[in-house]
């Protein structure tokens, strides 16, 4: 298996296998693969349409294979890479179905157990663009202090706003290093990445301005049909609201297109899991990590 650091050519081909996958999980979204693969050494194989990759940092973790195409034999080809290797076979990323999916193929192969750490926020487009009702009271507080007390703009991402991006991206780095350095300086290169290469990974996005100059940025991509996937949002902590409506007028920005909008996992930190549920999300996606019993 020839696993290679994905690069800008094989946006194609992923993009088709993931599209016949129809997946609602934020681990596949070719843009964010891309963006992270420094970081995670992540690395892709095409097995004859079958979307493969890995997390190479320390001991290979494989995403669950995706695309049209035999996924047991993929699986096969996996269960004999690992043990010519040396290396204990796991699966990330899994799905409900993709869960009844590798229990039928390998009946009793495999340990499974749900991974509540990442499972993804999948909320209401219109739900996020007009925070109607009283469990949206505090949020359209800060939204309505900010549109009364600021000279703002908000408009999508484009080539004459992209640099003040990474201005703001570098300078958000600086003032919050000090919580966890190495987690934010990977953030910061993933997302430097990302916008380098904004308009050849196909991403959507936003600012939103106060007297011309960047607060608060945000961008992701199309995951399937109805739904996209929010890879990052970044605002000044000290802006009231910026935050707030940074979220609001991204999703009126895509409300029309897509029902959903995924904003990824919490990974496990309680402030960030408390931030996604305060905007009460429309279901969670349940995943699961499998391990090869040998």
């Amino acid at each position: 298996m020839d696993f290679h650091t994905p690069t800008l050519a094989d946006k194609d081909w992923v993009e088709e296998a993931f599209l016949k996958g129809q997946t609602d999980c934020c681990e596949y979204c070719f843009g964010n693969i891309y963006m992270w693969s420094d970081i995670y050494d992540n690395k892709i194989f095409n097995d004859n349409g079958i979307f493969v990759s890995a997390d190479f940092t320390d001991k290979p973790i494989f995403c669950y294979p995706i695309g049209d195409g035999d996924r047991k034999a993929t699986i096969e080809k996996l269960i004999e890479y690992t043990k010519q290797n040396n290396i204990e076979l796991e699966f990330f990323g899994m799905t409900e179905k993709d869960k009844d999916e590798l229990n039928s193929l390998f009946p009793n192969q495999f340990n499974i157990e749900e991974t509540r750490d990442f499972f993804d926020y999948i909320y209401k487009s219109e739900d996020l663009a007009n925070l109607q009702g009283r469990k949206y009271h505090s949020k359209k507080n800060h939204a309505s202090y900010f549109e009364k007390n600021f000279d703002w703009k908000y408009e999508p991402i484009n080539k004459d706003n992209i640099e003040q991006c990474l201005l703001l991206n570098s300078h958000w780095e600086g003032l919050n290093l000090q919580k966890n350095p190495e987690e934010i300086t990977d953030e910061s290169l993933a997302i430097q990445k990302a916008l380098k290469n904004y308009f050849d990974l196909g991403f959507e996005g936003g600012v939103l301005t106060i007297q011309g100059e960047i607060v608060a940025f945000t961008f992701g991509e199309r995951l399937n049909s109805n739904t996209f996937c929010t890879h990052v949002e970044k605002a000044y902590g000290n802006v009231r609201g910026a935050y707030q409506m940074i979220n609001r007028e991204f999703a009126r920005q895509l409300k029309d297109r897509y029902e959903f909008i995924n904003r990824e996992e919490d990974t496990g930190s309680e402030g960030l899991r408390q931030a996604k549920l305060s905007y009460h999300p429309h279901k969670l996606v349940i995943k699961y990590s499998a391990t090869f019993k040998g």
